[in-house]
């Protein structure tokens, strides 16, 4: 039977190259690519809403367009500000 301190050394020997292997590949640029792919659909999937919200108010009080098409504009700026700051943090990281 083997020594607990054998096993125990064995595991410890192979991290350093368990870690030397994980360095070796660059997978910060997908990590990224993936982060900002699910910001973006989170923005997109927001901007339906509004939209979707916008046009259901219309057809309920069409006398209240104007005020429905500046409140969605305003919830879609914002929406797409939230989008752009996830795409300059991608580059400041």
């Amino acid at each position: 039977m083997t020594d607990i301190a054998t096993i125990v050394q064995a595991v410890a020997n192979s991290v350093p190259a368990a870690e030397a292997a994980a360095t070796a590949i660059n997978v910060a640029p997908i990590g990224k690519g993936l982060v900002y792919g699910l910001a973006a659909a989170g923005c997109g999937a927001g901007i339906g809403l509004v939209a979707a919200a916008a046009i259901n108010g219309t057809a309920r009080q069409p006398e209240q367009k104007g005020t429905l098409q500046t409140m969605m504009f305003l919830g879609i700026g914002f929406i797409e500000a939230l989008a752009l700051i996830g795409l300059v943090a991608i580059f400041l990281i």
